[in-house]
């Protein structure tokens, strides 16, 4: 369980489902799991491992062996499943419920719900999107960019010129996520999305101008509602006296949520384009990601052993 919830009227809604019963208002339902059950064993009386936080799926089988049972075996079985309080059973495949599970469904308040979907496509398309409606996530201060595709979270102290960096990256045909605060969700065990918050989505401050509506100004393909991260951009005033990373062998990263994302940090001083800077920030690491790395390429062609070089992990903290 995440300590998050989602209302039953959400699942309805993004699945397109249709209902059978529900004893309440589906906005009353809450949801807790990101994780699902077909209830085979259960039916079979098998409860050691039921986790009544799980919306219950039938599919094929599973109404195959219902149906297979005489009246009073399907009811002491349905009985003893939806007596544990799932908040919901969804039906795939087209398949409706037996008037006895709609009576024990009745009698316990538990929403019936149906799709034409196939049980696998059913299954797949609620636990993603309970992946991310139900994933941890925190909330913090930057700007999230989608540049060739990749997520970049654009962070520094106030004034170093975050927001000014974004609106050029979406005139040279980026897209904006978020600005100033940016919700994060660990999706999965390797994969972190951010999005903005709904009150704030597609704007954005510019000082000395105030702010804008980049949906409004630059057309709907300026923006995008989520996007996972993939590295993150340190911007910070250019310090004369600092030592900057101008090999790009050792990995920098900062942890979120438990997950360690690659850390670049920029200097900033006038004159410098941060926008195409970050850009080719971005194919760089498209091509790490792919296994080549342009440092140790010309390290090897100047006759250098890159098995003495091996990369370095730095763990960053970063003010956000």
């Amino acid at each position: 369980m995440s300590g998050f919830t989602l209302p039953l009227s959400s699942v309805i809604r993004e699945l397109s489902l249709s209902t059978f019963y529900t004893p309440c208002d589906p906005q009353e339902v809450l949801i807790s799991s990101r994780d699902v059950n077909r209830p085979g064993l259960e039916l079979n009386g098998f409860f050691d491992y039921y986790d009544t936080t799980r919306v219950l799926i039938i599919g094929n089988a599973e109404n195959a062996y219902i149906h297979s049972c005489d009246e009073q075996t399907r009811e002491k079985s349905l009985d003893a499943v939806l007596e544990r309080k799932p908040p919901a059973v969804i039906f795939a495949q087209d398949i409706h419920p037996c008037p006895v599970f709609r009576e024990v469904a009745q009698k316990h308040k538990i929403p019936l719900l149906g799709t034409d979907d196939t049980t696998s496509a059913l299954v797949a398309s609620l636990v993603s999107y309970l992946n991310v409606q139900l994933a941890p996530r925190i909330t913090r201060h930057g700007v999230l960019v989608e540049v060739y595709g990749e997520g970049i979270f654009i962070v520094g102290d106030s004034g170093v010129g975050k927001s000014e960096t974004a609106i050029e990256l979406v005139k040279r045909g980026h897209r904006l996520i978020a600005d100033d605060s940016v919700e994060i969700r660990r999706v999965s065990a390797k994969t972190l999305v951010g999005s903005s918050p709904e009150n704030i989505r597609h704007f954005i401050e510019l000082r000395g101008i105030g702010i804008i509506n980049v949906r409004k100004i630059f057309g709907v393909g300026a923006v995008n509602m989520t996007e996972k991260i993939d590295m993150i951009v340190n911007l910070e005033t250019w310090d004369e006296g600092k030592a900057y990373d101008r090999m790009g062998i050792d990995r920098d990263y900062a942890e979120i949520l438990g997950l360690k994302i690659p850390v670049i940090t920029i200097p900033v001083r006038q004159g410098r384009n941060l926008a195409v800077i970050i850009e080719v920030a971005a194919m760089n690491h498209r091509q790490k990601m792919m296994g080549y790395n342009a440092a140790t390429e010309m390290l090897t062609n100047m006759g250098m052993d890159i098995g003495d070089m091996q990369p370095k992990e730095h763990k960053i903290e970063l003010n956000i």
